[in-house]
């Protein structure tokens, strides 16, 4: 009985070790996705641009190959505008020369990541690393978007990832509560240490919980009429170009139809 005992807990442990292992792989394969998109990105930057920083995960990944450019002297004459504090740091690290966005007349090229991205009418929701506001503000600034995404990130239709949206902090619970009443199912986001997340502006996000978003603009319109909501994470008719890295070792180019 002891044997055959052992011999079980053995097996449930290498079995538990497996799926480990399977887990690990899978975010080495989708980090290793994001990190291909990202190079791929820096394609579309040329010499004495002006570019916009996303910010995220797959951002991430644009932002270290551009400075890697710079260094290397294949690029020249850049000026960033980072899209948070976040990319800022990193540009600094880098050795990105940086602007503030009032400091120019336009930006060039903005290159950012997306948490949700439809393929049909490029319709998006980001805002998932916290950053929503700042990245609206310097997309509407831009004359070339370019979402880079892995192709987890490609849905058919919007809402399985919360949508985030900003709020002041002034009247934040009444607010939550009307959203609640709607039947919104928001939650504050949280940090690590349980405490409010604070965006860069000093402001609260409230992620809505909708599972499916069926007709995005009437949301947007709807969120947009309340007052207290600074900003909302609904992307539409931004991205010029979207790069989807696939699991095949492509990225894919979808353009926006003229």
């Amino acid at each position: 009985m002891k044997s055959s005992s052992l011999s079980n807990n053995t097996l449930g442990v290498c079995y538990n070790k497996g799926k480990l292992l399977q887990k690990i792989r899978r975010r080495q394969d989708v980090e290793e996705l994001k990190k291909r998109v990202g190079h791929e990105a820096v394609k579309y930057v040329e010499s004495n641009m002006t570019v916009g920083l996303g910010t995220g995960s797959t951002a991430y990944w644009f932002i270290d190959e551009l400075g890697r450019r710079l260094k290397e002297g294949t690029l020249t004459n850049i000026q960033a505008v980072p899209t948070s504090n976040r990319s800022k740091e990193q540009a600094k690290e880098l050795g990105i020369p940086l602007v503030e966005l009032d400091q120019v007349d336009h930006i060039d090229v903005l290159v950012d990541g997306a948490d949700e991205c439809t393929l049909k009418h490029f319709e998006g929701i980001k805002g998932g690393g916290g950053a929503l506001l700042h990245e609206k503000i310097v997309a509407q600034n831009s004359r070339q978007i370019i979402w880079i995404l892995d192709e987890s990130k490609i849905v058919k239709e919007l809402g399985a990832f919360p949508l985030p949206i900003e709020v002041i902090p002034f009247g934040s619970w009444r607010l939550f509560k009307k959203l609640e009443q709607a039947g919104f199912h928001p939650a504050f986001r949280m940090q690590s240490d349980d405490s409010l997340f604070i965006t860069d502006s000093g402001n609260y996000i409230i992620d809505l919980h909708l599972k499916s978003i069926p007709y995005p603009p009437q949301l947007a319109h709807e969120l947009k009429s309340a007052v207290g909501i600074v900003e909302h994470g609904l992307f539409l008719n931004y991205a010029d170009i979207v790069l989807v890295g696939r699991s095949n070792g492509n990225v894919q180019t979808f353009k926006k139809e003229s």
